[in-house]
């Protein structure tokens, strides 16, 4: 097995798209010492010493893809209510969630990371909001399957505090107290969050959602974040019957009670918001508030099509999310691409979103809204060496703009996967965890979390 993380990498001959910048029919990128040291037309101009040199003929140069939301532990309960609404498929997911334990998530995980890495993602983020008592670090289990996996990680530590006899949607065992959660979340992220340059792993503050969580979490999980200077994340604006739940809880639609809470601005980016008036389109753009866009998932659900040209004209971040496999059942974060230019070409006409906007979305856009534009989302020296090869040679030959192959078509197979330019895929085939290996970890999840005796 080749070095994983070679001191150089060199790539010529690639059709190079930075995302920043003009792309290159034939160009290079120099990799040294985890950084870009040198992007350009035609062959490197200096090949580190020891340095990998790869022949990218035939060959999309991108950024590594950035998700920018997911739930991974869902991995194991796929195909649940697959024809019903968020709160119906909530609700019937929930009697599962209740028993998940510490290994059902690091095998879901585990699963959940590997494809996203086949699927050319180099950073995620991830949602997890359900701990149920007794069931062991379940936090943690997912952090070190992404340290198996290799890739750079945001996950989140969510929570929910408002259970079915509060008002809330989620059934009360799976709710946990506000003062419980606090102190497990500034717990999370004195051990875990690292604000350094180039990071792998970074924490944000994650509330569930304004139907699960109270008013004073909300808050008070703002000033635990910004404390820390970390980022917030939460679920909002998604369906129709959220807009009708925070009208008779709070007086309110979702995102002015979330502005009401301080839960707008630059720290700050949404998984969804479907369902945003004109007002609230206009304070995403003043505030610099982001949204993590899930095209699959809002379709499979039923959720509806986000706003995403009227966000992107007003200049609030937007990156794409894959959600969780649960209810997008395996999307490929590079389908999303795809995904969302057909969703807001469905609603807007033609000229809505190219397919070049879509990859800055799945790319800088992401990186936008975790805080890490200066680090990663476009091929620029100085930036991490998080890089995608795809191979666009047999069908996709047939159409000539590299990029329009890439967006519309099938997802290409990827020839490499650069994180900070260790190797992650290569040919396909993963080279940090076995591909079978995390496939069949996520069986098994699935399989103990449907089994288990319900506790």
């Amino acid at each position: 097995m080749r070095d994983l993380a070679p001191r150089g990498v060199v790539i010529e001959n690639a059709y190079v798209v930075p995302v920043v910048g003009e792309e290159i029919p034939s160009g290079h990128v120099v990799v040294e010492d985890g950084l870009i040291t040198s992007v350009g037309p035609g062959p490197a101009p200096v090949v580190p010493e020891g340095a990998e040199r790869v022949d990218a003929s035939g060959c999309l140069a991108t950024p590594g893809l950035v998700n920018t939301h997911h739930h991974l532990y869902q991995w194991a309960s796929q195909g649940v209510t697959p024809d019903g609404t968020l709160f119906e498929w909530l609700v019937a997911s929930y009697r599962l969630w209740a028993r998940m334990d510490a290994e059902v998530v690091s095998g879901a995980a585990t699963a959940g990371l590997a494809w996203l890495a086949l699927s050319g993602c180099t950073t995620s983020t991830d949602h997890h909001y359900v701990f149920p008592k007794g069931r062991g670090d379940l936090f943690e289990a997912e952090i070190e399957a992404a340290r198996r996996v290799g890739l750079r990680f945001h996950p989140c530590r969510g929570s929910m505090d408002r259970g079915a006899s509060q008002g809330g949607l989620p059934p009360d065992e799976v709710v946990e107290d506000v003062d419980e959660i606090l102190r497990a979340t500034d717990d999370a992220i004195r051990k875990y969050h690292d604000p350094s340059f180039g990071s792998m792993l970074r924490v944000a503050v994650a509330p569930c959602s304004p139907f699960s969580v109270s008013g004073e979490l909300m808050t008070r999980s703002a000033e635990l974040a910004r404390s820390h200077g970390v980022r917030l994340h939460t679920h909002v604006a998604e369906t129709a019957d959220e807009d009708e739940h925070c009208r008779e809880q709070f007086g309110v639609l979702p995102v002015e009670y979330l502005d009401r809470l301080g839960w707008l601005g630059p720290d700050v980016w949404l998984a969804h918001c479907v369902h945003l008036t004109d007002k609230d389109v206009r304070r995403f753009g003043e505030t610099g508030t982001g949204t993590a866009h899930c095209p699959s998932s809002n379709g499979r659900l039923g959720a509806g099509i986000a706003r995403i040209s009227d966000l992107l004209a007003a200049g609030a971040p937007v990156g794409l999310g894959v959600d969780g496999a649960a209810s997008s059942e395996m999307t490929p974060l590079a389908g999303e691409i795809r995904m969302a230019v057909l969703m807001q070409r469905a609603r807007y006409g033609p000229r809505a979103l190219t397919a070049r906007q879509a990859l800055e979305m799945a790319t800088l856009g992401g990186a936008r809204c975790l805080g890490r534009e200066a680090e990663i989302g476009s091929l620029e020296p100085g930036k991490l060496a998080d890089v995608a090869l795809w191979r666009l040679g047999g069908f996709h030959a047939a159409i000539d703009d590299p990029v329009v192959a890439f967006a519309y078509g099938p997802t290409p197979p990827l020839a490499r996967l650069l994180v900070g330019g260790r190797t992650v895929v290569d040919g396909g085939e993963l080279r940090t965890v076995p591909g079978e290996e995390a496939a069949r970890a996520g069986a098994a999840a699935h399989r103990r979390l449907t089994t288990m005796d319900h506790v």
